[in-house]
Parts: C-alpha cells; sequence; structure tokens
C-alpha cells in the first residue's frame, strides 16, 4: 500500500472511544463479539453449529492505476441502508441490494438489519454508511469523487453460494457501468 493510501486509510479509522456523529452526537464504540454471538444464538435456537465459510484461495489484488486523488471511488456497504420511497430489505438470506445515488439526503436514507442494533445507523447512516465521509474526501481533493451510486445490502446472509454466484457479480457489474477505480466495502 502506498503511503498516501495508508494516510487516507489513517484518517478514516474510527477511534476505539467514544466518537462523535456528523450529527453531532456521541456514540458509544463497544466492542462485540458476532462470533461468539451467533454460535451462542444458534445454540440458544436449538441449531447446529453455524458453519462459517473457510475461502482457501488468495483472492485476487490488483494495485491502485491511479493515486487516490485521481480515482473516483465506489461504496459498497452491508448495513441494511436504503432510500425513503425503495423497499426494505427482508429477513433472512435477502440477497437483494439498492442502489443509493451519490446525492441522496441523509435524511432521505433508512436503515433495517436483523443482527445489529439500528440506534445509531437510525439517527446517523454515516456510521454504517459513510456516504458523507467520502464526499468530504472528495471536496478535500483526498479523492476525486464518490461514484454515481452506492450499492447496499442487508449482510447475514446465510446462504455462501447466493453472495458468491449472484449479489457480488451483480455489485461487481454495477462498479464497472459506474466507472470506479476503487470501491470501499463496508461490513456490518
Amino acid at each position: 500500500m502506498s503511503e498516501k493510501a495508508l494516510i487516507i486509510a489513517a484518517e478514516l479509522r474510527v477511534p476505539a472511544a467514544a466518537v462523535t456523529t456528523t450529527q453531532g452526537r456521541e456514540m458509544s464504540r463497544e466492542y462485540v463479539d458476532y462470533i461468539q454471538r451467533t454460535r451462542e444464538q444458534y445454540d440458544d435456537l436449538g441449531y447446529t453449529p453455524y458453519a462459517w465459510v473457510a475461502n482457501d484461495d488468495v483472492p485476487p489484488f490488483t494495485p491502485l492505476a491511479k493515486p487516490l486523488q485521481d480515482s473516483r471511488v465506489g461504496l459498497i456497504a452491508s448495513g441494511g441502508i436504503y432510500c425513503e420511497g425503495q423497499i426494505a430489505f427482508h429477513f433472512k438470506d435477502d440477497f437483494s441490494y439498492r442502489e443509493i445515488p451519490r446525492k441522496t439526503a441523509r435524511e432521505k436514507l433508512r436503515a433495517t438489519h436483523f443482527a445489529y442494533d439500528l440506534t445509531d445507523a437510525r439517527s446517523d447512516p454515516n456510521v454504517v454508511f459513510p456516504q458523507d465521509t467520502l464526499q468530504d474526501l472528495a471536496q478535500l481533493s483526498r479523492i476525486r469523487e464518490l461514484g454515481p451510486n452506492a450499492y447496499t445490502f442487508m449482510g447475514g446472509i446465510y446462504s455462501v453460494r447466493k453472495v458468491r454466484d449472484i449479489l457480488a457479480p451483480a455489485l461487481a457489474d454495477r462498479l464497472v457501468k459506474d466507472e470506479v477505480d476503487v470501491a470501499i466495502l463496508v461490513p456490518v
């Protein structure tokens, strides 16, 4: 990773203590052990232990062809964000995605998800969908611009096959269509 990429990554890192949202509200940053929480939920429900995905292949890596300040940046987030007027995500294995136009006002964003506390995301969607942060980086010339659309889905999809064979290729196609140079993936 280049020195400039490391600087941007460091600037985007969230401190471990309390954080102030873009609306000036302080929120807690307690660590949640989702793996242990999922194991306990499955055990409580009498299910067989959850089979975590194990990918043995090395993922492909492509270095940036140009500096970040010259790059169009795509955003993909799994926090269940959608726009007012769009259909909310459904529970369990909803592998659909929503297209969020770049100019969508924060007030028009909604959140739904079955696997995390939505309080902070509903108050300030930037905690799981950093569209305003990326717009700020564009204004500071740290990136050229945010892509014309961001893409969101509701994480917690239990079908690896659906993610691998349907959702991921569809999102990759959208990023190619949007002519982004690099994408930021924001897992929840």
